[in-house]
């Protein structure tokens, strides 16, 4: 018996909306600490835009951050 990984689909990079997240300006600074919550809105996804290419973090079920590519 083999497990199957859902597939996930993705609308076209033109019809993802790209929402902007308010942050203070003590977000802003280096190093400065940004809640996970802040970022995932009540998700369990969310897609980032970084230099022309497209981010996944997911929170997991065992309460890990995954970032991939």
């Amino acid at each position: 018996m083999s497990l199957r990984t859902p597939t996930l689909h993705l609308k076209p990079r033109a019809e993802r909306p790209v929402l902007p997240i308010a942050l203070s300006s003590a977000a802003a600074a280096p190093g400065a600490c940004v809640d996970s919550e802040a970022l995932l809105r009540g998700s369990r996804e969310v897609l980032i835009r970084h230099g022309g290419e497209i981010y996944r973090l997911r929170h997991t079920r065992n309460d890990k951050l995954i970032l991939t590519k």
